[in-house]
């Protein structure tokens, strides 16, 4: 699975996992489906009614409207979600990880005109395949993405760690961070101690040290462990 890095107000990169492009078709055959299922059921409602052509194309611009806004209306009134995205739990947000605004709705909702109406799909599918963020040209047009919140963590993926009753600690700086945030140094710290990338963990330490306002005094791999563990102490304690 893609995902792409958000960098929070105190400099701590998150990753955030991009939908997969499997997913998002699921997601749009599901919307296809409800939208089929509304034009059968107005189709049944007016087809015994006898109607002037003036009404009956008065009537289907008002079937079709709904139609045409469906995403645009959906993904700006339900904070970027569309039934099928609903069910597939995904949504649509700013690449910096942030709620996106009308314009980037819109402006993403446009150009589904070109790389998914005009192309039956197949030109947002090489786009969101090569872009590498889940991207597809009204993505790209619009600073969007599509993510996943699907979560399947665990434990040792989590920021808990058992804490022994006699523990000492060290840095009350560490509660500048969110929970988020110390999960994710959790994290890359520990993929890069089981790759054995020290590079990684050498950079990890000094952006948390210089977050936190300390000095680098022990072994990166001392260090980050102390801070999460410190972390774990003063949360679990307040």
């Amino acid at each position: 699975m893609d995902n792409f890095q958000i960098e929070t107000a105190q400099n701590v990169n998150i990753l955030q996992n991009v939908a997969g492009v499997g997913e998002r078709i699921l997601a749009y055959l599901i919307d296809l489906f409800i939208m089929v299922i509304y034009v059968l059921l107005i189709t049944l409602l007016f087809v015994s009614i006898e109607l002037s052509d003036s009404v009956y194309m008065l009537v289907g611009m008002t079937v079709g409207l709904p139609l045409f806004l469906y995403h645009l209306l959906w993904e700006m009134l339900w904070n970027g979600r569309s039934p099928g995205k609903a069910v597939m739990k995904l949504r649509v947000v700013k690449t910096d990880g942030s709620k996106p605004a009308f314009s980037n709705y819109i402006l993403r909702w446009l150009f589904r005109i070109i790389d998914i109406t005009a192309t039956s799909g197949a030109l947002a599918l090489v786009t969101i395949l090569f872009n590498g963020k889940g991207q597809r040209i009204g993505d790209l047009a619009a600073s969007t993405t599509v993510i996943t919140e699907k979560q399947t963590v665990s434990f040792s993926q989590t920021i808990l760690m058992d804490i022994p009753d006699n523990y000492v600690s060290q840095f009350p700086q560490v509660t500048v961070f969110s929970d988020s945030e110390m999960q994710t140094i959790k994290n890359v710290f520990r993929e890069a101690r089981y790759n054995g990338n020290h590079n990684v963990i050498l950079k990890l330490a000094k952006r948390v040290a210089n977050v936190m306002e300390v000095k680098l005094e022990e072994t990166p791999i001392q260090f980050i462990d102390k801070v999460i563990k410190d972390y774990n102490y003063y949360t679990q304690n307040m």
